[in-house]
């Protein structure tokens, strides 16, 4: 067995580590995911070309959805603290990391889901409304389950962009792969640690992808 693997603390460091990081994953694609395709559906309904314009409703969400997605999530992660401290007590730990990703991947979700539902074509939402469908029969019987092969793209997408983001929140006391790599990789130098943190979190980037691709391809064909 490595050095890195000789005291029990540090095994038991690397469980907690990965623990972390599914739990922040976990949750804050939950929570994210629904505001995503919350936002995204209002964003393809309301666009002056959409089943339900709205110019005032669109010029409000579209910005509020750029601002977010302009900004850094190591920048996002510390403008944020007030807001996290204040909504969890604490701005440090797993937590405590949650707020800021929600915050960071609803708005990057939100694109991703209006991108999905703007490649339905046109032709099956005509057919909707000509069969007397009301906007919201349209929005779930036809725009979303035309689009969810895309949509399951898109959502693999933001949970493997999630999982870069936990690692940069070990940098503020996030917890998770992200901090071990930090404390361990880089501040004691230990290259063992550092590597066994990198190829864990491919392996789990790479995971998160073959299932993306799976469950994709068999609502494609279903």
């Amino acid at each position: 067995m490595t050095q890195w693997f000789e005291t029990a603390l540090t095994g038991k460091q690397f469980l907690l580590a990965m623990s972390e990081t599914f739990t922040m994953v976990s949750i804050a694609l939950v929570i994210g995911s629904l505001l995503g395709i919350l936002l995204g559906i209002v964003l393809i309904v309301t666009r002056p070309e959409g089943i339900w314009p709205n110019k005032g409703i669109y010029r409000i969400v579209n910005p509020i959805i750029n601002t977010l997605r302009s900004l850094p999530f190591i920048i996002l992660l510390v403008a944020m603290i007030p807001l996290t401290r204040f909504l969890v007590g604490t701005s440090i730990g797993t937590t405590a990391a949650i707020v800021p990703l929600v915050i960071y991947i609803a708005p990057y979700t939100a694109r991703l889901v209006e991108n999905s539902l703007l490649s339905v074509h046109s032709g099956i939402i005509e057919a909707a409304d000509s069969m007397g469908a009301t906007n919201w029969q349209i929005i779930w019987h036809f725009i979303l389950p035309e689009a969810k092969s895309s949509l399951i793209l898109s959502l693999t997408a933001a949970s493997i962009t999630l999982v870069g983001a936990t690692a940069m929140a070990g940098a503020v006391g996030g917890g998770g792969i992200g901090d071990l790599a930090l404390n361990y990789g880089y501040q004691r130098f230990d290259n063992v640690a550092m590597a066994i943190t990198v190829v864990t979190l491919i392996i789990i980037v790479q995971g998160m992808q073959f299932i993306g691709d799976y469950l994709a391809k068999k609502a494609r064909f279903h």
